[in-house]
């Protein structure tokens, strides 16, 4: 059966193409993997042993390093994993080695709006469903580290209050005397559930718990997924967890998971989690998927564990940043790169024609409505005016001493004069600029995508980092601000500015990495501001620290941790064939 995108939907091309999938056992065989290095999930998936690859490879000379970002997108975003997908594939019809590395998609975006993140039309990691649908249960196991973290915070409040110091002697406990309005982390469930936001607990007297309100976040939000996201080893991530803090005592001390003695049966709910998972692309080539944090909320990246060890078996690696480069990239150029001692050779961002538009004053792109016919008609005057937001996120790469690429991910409503304008405009302002076809025509329709990479890769770059890690805080934030998102400087509410300066003055967490919360639909921090924005402050209302992943969170502007369903979520769409059990629907 041919597959043809025009026609069929995600889910019908991935159902026929799961049909020829390699076993695991094969596709791993065909990477370098040995046998023994896998831990099979069914027949076509499975998780890799870290341990063991990284211990064999450990002394073995990396692949090339692809970072795929993009502009600022639209609510449905602009096919940066497609893309990727699309890439590993055209590297693979160019003869190489490829593999790739993506993120396992959160529940909460792939019933909501956004959908899945396997990719689309003929550039797809499969198989789809278990992909989009639970995969080895790895957000499952950070949401139950966590949840299981609150559970003990709150058991052990409930003690407190109800046993003297003799009684909690007895059960080998000392008093932490936590003080109750000072719990800094809540609930986690991986669904958009804004109802959840704000929640009272302990209700219905002393055997319930103590009353206090709470909340819940979405699990891809949590401090559990940001270590997975970036630890090398176990020990490292034990380390990490037992930093963890929840809450302060009544002295203003912090109560971390160590003090709950919790951190080693959190640990335990993770090891089998902190191994990659291994799938393929449509075409046959292997996509490690593992961690699932957002970039608006948090580090935005697949996990280190995943680079290392894909790096030491391909000869290409393709890995990606979510969002834009404004926040994804900016924590893959200065966080990640930075953890894992890894420097990319190459960098790709993803614009559309229909993202560009909208910066350039077009009707708003809404959920669940249809879109206007600027965005579907030959508009040059709107896509020029919006690339002036392709020209800010180049200029960014630019500032990471790495020249980029410019894929301009081609739909069918596209023209040649359209294509040729964002060409003309990018590679003026110092990028190089193509357009690719791999959502219609998979691996061969990205073959010059594959080829400027790589001829970018046999080029050394000056790749560089934005601050030195010993820059002060504040410095930092307003480098970030000014270089990467254009702002002319910083306002700090009270909360922020007094945490801050704490934070400055200790030399331990002075050192921690700078992950900026801020919204990915625009370069500023107010999602209605479109294009380039020029003339404003970008506004840090609250810090918050996470001792573990050692990270210092600036929120810039509203950021939710919390998600919400839309009117219209995806979830309606969504069902399963009662006499064969498959699943139908999925974007």
């Amino acid at each position: 059966m041919k597959l043809d995108p025009m026609k069929m939907k995600n889910w019908e091309i991935a159902e026929s193409a799961e049909k020829n999938l390699k076993s695991i056992f094969q596709l791993a065989g065909e990477i370098g993997l040995k046998e023994d290095e896998i831990l099979p999930v069914g027949h076509d998936l499975g998780k890799v042993n870290f341990m063991k690859v990284l211990g064999r490879l450990k002394d073995g000379p990396p692949s090339k390093y692809i970072d795929v970002t993009a502009i600022t997108p639209t609510p449905f975003g602009e096919g940066k994993t497609t893309t990727t997908i699309g890439l590993i594939q055209g590297l693979g019809k160019c003869g190489k080695i490829a593999a790739g590395a993506i993120r396992q998609p959160s529940a909460g975006p792939t019933f909501n709006i956004k959908g899945g993140a396997a990719g689309g039309g003929l550039s797809q990691c499969v198989p789809l469903v278990p992909f989009s649908i639970r995969l080895t249960g790895d957000i499952d196991s950070v949401t139950n580290a966590h949840n299981l973290c609150m559970t003990a915070l709150t058991a052990r409040m409930q003690h407190e209050k109800n046993y003297d110091d003799e009684r909690l002697a007895k059960r080998n406990l000392r008093r932490l005397d936590i003080d109750p309005d000072s719990v800094q982390i809540g609930w986690a469930i991986d669904l958009c559930a804004q109802s959840l936001r704000n929640i009272r607990i302990g209700l219905g007297g002393p055997k319930n718990g103590v009353e206090i309100s709470s909340g819940f976040q979405i699990t891809v939000s949590s401090e559990v997924m940001a270590i997975l996201a970036i630890t090398k080893s176990i020990k490292d991530f034990r380390r990490r967890i037992a930093k963890m803090v929840v809450a302060k005592d009544r002295k203003g001390n912090d109560i971390t998971t160590a003090d709950l003695e919790v951190d080693g049966a959190m640990t335990a709910w993770m090891v089998g989690a902190l191994n990659p998972n291994l799938l393929q692309t449509i075409e046959g080539q292997p996509v490690f998927v593992h961690a699932g944090p957002f970039a608006n909320i948090a580090i935005g990246q697949s996990s280190v564990i995943a680079d290392l060890i894909a790096t030491k078996l391909s000869e290409y690696h393709v890995t990606e940043s979510g969002f834009g480069t404004d926040i994804g990239y900016e924590k893959f150029w200065n966080l990640k790169c930075r953890i894992s001692g890894l420097r990319p050779d190459a960098v790709v961002i993803v614009a559309t024609v229909r993202a560009l538009k909208m910066h350039g004053g077009g009707p708003p792109v809404r959920p669940g409505a249809a879109l206007n016919e600027e965005y579907t008609k030959e508009h040059l005057d709107l896509l020029e005016k919006g690339c002036e937001n392709l020209v800010a996120h180049i200029d960014i790469v630019r500032k990471s001493g790495i020249k980029p690429i410019v894929c301009i991910n081609s739909f069918y409503t596209d023209t040649k004069a359209e294509h040729k304008l964002i060409k003309k405009i990018a590679e003026q302002n110092g990028a190089i600029a193509l357009t690719s076809e791999h959502w219609l025509k998979g691996g061969v329709g990205a073959i010059e995508l594959a080829e400027a990479v790589i001829d970018a890769c046999k080029h050394k770059n000056n790749f560089k980092f934005l601050y030195d890690i010993d820059m002060p805080l504040r410095k930092r934030i307003e480098l970030i601000a000014k270089k990467v998102y254009g702002a002319n400087g910083v306002s700090y509410s009270e909360t922020a500015l007094e945490k801050i300066k704490g934070i400055e003055t200790d030399p331990v967490m002075q050192k921690y990495g700078t992950c900026m919360a801020k919204t990915h639909l625009s370069l500023s921090y107010d999602p209605e501001f479109k294009g380039r924005p020029i003339g404003w402050q970008l506004p840090i209302r609250d810090v918050l620290v996470y001792k573990g992943a050692e990270f210092v969170v600036p929120l810039a502007g509203e950021i939710k941790l919390m998600p919400g369903t839309s009117s219209d979520p995806a979830f309606r769409r969504i069902d399963v064939d009662v006499e064969t059990g498959k699943v139908r629907g999925l974007f």
